[in-house]
């Protein structure tokens, strides 16, 4: 059967951006309104052997969704056809059209379909009509114009190789409308690296650490054969951002601490790992540097996607930079963590950012980022305490004494702390100075970058915020709070999907319960966290309040899984 091109002037014109190398194509095509249905129509036998990463769909608005599939071909390009209905017998199609796919995609297809009606269940599929071929059914949504309820399912961190997708399974099947995903789709590392596990039999492909376009390309395809992935992104629209594992782990601007001048350049490896997840993850954008955006639930929900990662992040402090033979360098330390020229975002962003800020007057501010934004200061002698206890857990060397001296030393911190808070007058000034000044848990995290987040939280002053943040593979609930100002709003952060988190280094249900309290004991404004369970969260907003669930499974070994509703907290603004 022949296949006709639908193409446009209108959509080609939209489907292509001047840049200083000339003009490039944009990842996604464009379908307008204006553009003509076509009249094939898929054949009732057709088989989905090629089309075997599934299909999904992205940055759903009041009037546009992205619809995605990947076809499997060795030939030099490839026309699919691809059609949206508002049934799922498409009977009652409102959009169709061809794309012609080829290998500079890895054979990817991207749809931005525009002008369409608020507040639709939609239903979409894609074939290949030579050969007789189609994809699975995909639903996806439009956006309501004015909702009075917004429902958010939130996760990141999942590593292929660390266990089975139940997580992604448990969302597929909840009531939420949009999927939001904080980065870490994907892991770099080889076999035998960070994640693996006896546990399970999960081979990766390629089984070494992926530095080029082409090995990103096939990690993608893994992750995209896995079938629970694949049902969430059927039934469920994502909005996406990287963090550092879909290019290298810590990366900054400049660089990453899983690269080194071995790998070649980390420019080059940077723009492949970008490619691959815009052909595998798009959003809506003109340039696939940049991934922060907003996308508005009516008047409800202001959601803003950042990217505190890659853009403009300065590469992060170490403390071991800081430390000699005379000791830690406390002044020198602070003279450059309080340095008010330290960025996580970027100066481009963040004027982006203060500005929608500004102007932006949803009901709730929502900030869909990658790394915890709440403070977290904790004793820098258990801060060292614990880097050396991951590291002698990297080589295998933890004994029953030194998960003894841990489990004491946290108690220790955790008495120190309730007879500083009564101001026992027996404790020493060295005992005193241990608990009173607090260092940053995490330098990764906005706790690394302070000043740029006093600048951002002052400017949502008076506005409900929340906050969504990933990355650390536990699960977070914390006030957000300024100096001089007091709290300016709430933070609820998701554990993984499977990556291994605090409980990698802990290792046992004693340790980490201690562990929990002692980080409530010491962090004020924290008020709930789980260091051990693998989930994700789901977050409701009405104009009165957000309402937070942390939903976890009760295992990622094997794909039986149960799930249980841990903590939910209500917060009105």
């Amino acid at each position: 059967m022949k296949t006709k091109n639908t193409t446009t002037r209108r959509s080609f014109l939209k489907n292509t951006l001047l840049a200083s190398g000339g003009i490039i194509l944009a990842s996604n095509f464009i379908s307008c309104s204006d553009d003509d249905l076509d009249d094939n129509t898929v054949p009732d036998n057709s088989t989905i052997d090629k089309f075997n990463h599934g299909v999904a769909s992205f940055d759903p608005t009041i009037n546009q969704v992205i619809i995605w599939t990947r076809y499997s071909t060795d030939a030099p390009e490839v026309s699919i056809f691809w059609e949206v209905s508002k049934n799922m017998d498409f009977t009652q199609v409102i959009r169709s059209g061809n794309f012609i796919t080829n290998a500079q995609r890895d054979y990817t297809i991207s749809i931005e379909v525009q002008d369409l009606e608020p507040n639709q269940k939609l239903y979409y599929r894609f074939a290949q009509l030579e050969e007789e071929t189609g994809s699975v059914i995909g639903e996806t949504i439009t956006l309501a114009e004015n909702p009075n309820e917004v429902k958010l399912a939130v996760c990141s961190c999942s590593n292929y190789a660390a266990g089975y997708f139940n997580v992604y399974d448990a969302m597929a099947n909840s009531d939420a409308d949009v999927i939001v995903h904080l980065g870490d789709y994907i892991y770099e590392y080889g076999e035998g690296e960070y994640g693996n596990t006896s546990e399970v039999e999960r081979e990766l492909s390629p089984l070494h650490e992926i530095i080029t376009l082409d090995d990103y390309r096939e990690r993608y395809r893994l992750y995209r054969s896995d079938k629970m992935l694949q049902l969430a992104h059927q039934k469920k629209p994502f909005i996406c951002v990287w963090d550092d594992h879909e290019i290298a782990n810590d990366t900054y601007k400049d660089g990453a601490q899983n690269h080194d001048s071995s790998e070649g350049s980390f420019t080059t490896r940077k723009a492949s790992a970008i490619k691959a997840f815009s052909e595998y993850l798009p959003v809506k954008t003109e340039d696939n540097n940049l991934i922060y955006r907003n996308i508005e639930f009516g008047n409800l929900v202001n959601l803003i996607m950042l990217d505190t990662r890659v853009i403009g992040r300065d590469k992060q402090l170490s403390y071991g930079d800081f430390i000699s033979i005379s000791g830690f360098d406390n002044e020198g330390f602070k003279d450059i963590w309080l340095d008010p020229t330290r960025t996580i975002l970027g100066q481009e962003q963040k004027s982006w950012l203060l500005n929608l800020a500004k102007s932006n007057s949803a009901t709730w501010q929502v900030l869909g980022q990658q790394v915890l934004m709440a403070k977290m200061l904790l004793p820098f002698d258990f801060l060292n305490l614990l880097e050396e206890f991951s590291e002698e857990e990297r080589k295998g060397n933890i004994t029953t004494q030194k998960r003894i001296a841990l489990e004491q030393k946290m108690k220790e911190f955790i008495e120190l702390q309730r007879r500083f808070e009564v101001n026992d007058p027996t404790l020493t000034t060295v005992q005193r100075a241990s608990v009173s000044e607090g260092f940053p848990y995490n330098l990764d995290a906005w706790d690394g970058y302070p000043k740029e987040r006093d600048v951002v939280l002052n400017a949502f002053q008076g506005k409900k915020l929340v906050t969504l943040a990933g990355d650390t593979h536990n699960a977070w609930h914390s006030d957000l709070k300024l100096n001089n100002y007091g709290k300016v709003g709430e933070e609820f952060a998701t554990t993984s999907v499977t990556s291994p988190g605090v409980d990698l280094v802990l290792k046992g249900n004693i340790l980490s319960s201690i562990f929990e309290a002692f980080m409530k004991s010491m962090i004020k404004d924290l008020n709930y966290v789980n260091a051990s369970d693998r989930g994700f969260m789901k977050v409701i907003f009405t104009h009165g309040s957000a309402n937070a669930e942390w939903i976890f499974v009760d295992n990622i070994y094997s794909e039986d899984y149960q799930i249980s509703i841990e903590q939910t907290t209500s917060y009105s603004g």
